[in-house]
């Protein structure tokens, strides 16, 4: 039968894109779906600041009246000026097992780029580095992350079989706490975490609000050590004051500032931060991508009350002065008694580039396993 590709251009549309992947995963045991209301806020030009210098469509692939995939494409015009490429993407992709429902989605994807002046796709990526990216490759039997994609075995497969090639790869680690009969070894950790930290004149800083934190700018000057650090990652734009303000309205009130540290100088300037968060997977499975009647619940109680066994790091970020020079160890010796205090077994690192060695090596004094790797693909349009 024909596939039908159609533009979303209605919110009743954009629902049956968001809830597509729902209904494709729905008896999955390591898909872990979106709010439907934090998807209905990125997808909105009017919320969504990425969409200053961002540009998307989206499009879903229907056969006789009955959806069987979506795919959007975006333009990030701000990443292909800082990288001097000419880049469409791909992203928020799923179909059915059929090879001609993933080729009707792709050639719709490459012929957008070619006519929005584009010399190649990749992806899936999305608008900007802090939306979920990379295809999972290896893993499939591993609980995704909220900040990661989940997708069956035969995605990867359905891109090559149409041409598809490897742009880069990012991996993720399963980080374990240290448990009784490795205090040595954590020890000697602390040890060249203290010896450096002194060395270079560095100290601790913690936060007993969010007040605290956001007076006199101080969130800014946090973000501003993210952008420097995450500059040459690949794909990675700027994010502006907008995108920040948006990020820190929505996840500050959730955080549990234990787990945020910042690395200050001796003028009192951050120069490296880590941020932490309960694990959400199980809560959000369980929300079935409703906040009503009852996803708050289960997501608050992940949050205050019986909190998951895992830890998700969100942001690890080193200004490029200071990397190479043992400060990751200074953050993570604050952070992991406290994660051990709170009674978390292990962290999950989330996707870091496999080409990023300094990011890699930051594990090798910790217990540590890569169980999850996945792939930006590209395809030339010319």
């Amino acid at each position: 039968m024909p596939i039908h590709i159609k533009k979303v251009t209605t919110k009743d549309e954009l629902k049956q894109f968001i809830r597509f992947n729902y209904e494709l995963y729905k008896n999955n045991p390591y898909s872990v779906p979106d709010l439907l209301e934090d998807m209905l806020d990125t997808f909105n030009p009017k919320k969504n600041a990425a969409y200053d210098f961002c540009e998307a469509e989206f499009f879903l692939a229907d056969r006789e009246g009955i959806i069987v995939g979506r795919v959007a494409c975006i333009l990030n015009h701000k990443a292909n000026a800082a990288w001097q490429t000419k880049n469409a993407r791909f992203g928020w992709i799923d179909f059915v097992d059929d090879l001609e429902v993933s080729d009707a989605l792709l050639r719709h994807a490459e012929q957008w780029g070619k006519e929005h002046g584009c010399d190649k796709i990749i992806g899936p990526m999305g608008f900007t580095d802090l939306d979920a990216e990379g295809m999972l490759i290896e893993g499939f039997d591993k609980l995704s992350t909220m900040a990661t994609i989940y997708n069956y075995p035969y995605y990867p497969q359905h891109l090559e079989h149409h041409g598809y090639i490897r742009e880069i790869d990012w991996v993720e680690r399963k980080i374990y706490v240290p448990v009784n009969g490795h205090e040595a070894e954590q020890e000697r950790y602390f040890k060249i975490a203290r010896r450096m930290g002194e060395r270079l004149n560095l100290k601790v800083r913690k936060f007993k609000n969010v007040k605290e934190l956001k007076s006199d700018g101080y969130v800014y000057k946090i973000f501003d050590v993210v952008n420097k650090a995450y500059a040459p990652l690949f794909g990675f734009s700027e994010l502006t004051r907008k995108q920040i303000d948006k990020y820190a309205d929505e996840y500050l009130k959730l955080l549990d500032l234990r787990l945020l540290t910042v690395i200050e100088n001796a003028e009192g300037e951050p120069i490296a931060m880590g941020v932490c968060m309960p694990s959400l997977a199980v809560a959000l499975q369980k929300a079935k991508g409703k906040l009503f009647p009852m996803g708050w619940w289960h997501l608050l109680k992940a949050l205050k009350v019986k909190k998951s066994k895992t830890v998700e790091l969100l942001l690890v970020a080193v200004l490029p002065e200071y990397q190479n020079k043992g400060v990751n160890a200074l953050l993570f010796a604050d952070i992991i008694p406290i994660a051990k205090e709170m009674g978390f077994e292990y962290a999950e690192s989330n996707p870091q580039l496999e080409t990023n060695h300094q990011s890699q090596d930051q594990w090798k004094a910790l217990d540590n396993v890569v169980h999850k790797r996945r792939r930006c693909f590209q395809k030339s349009l010319v």
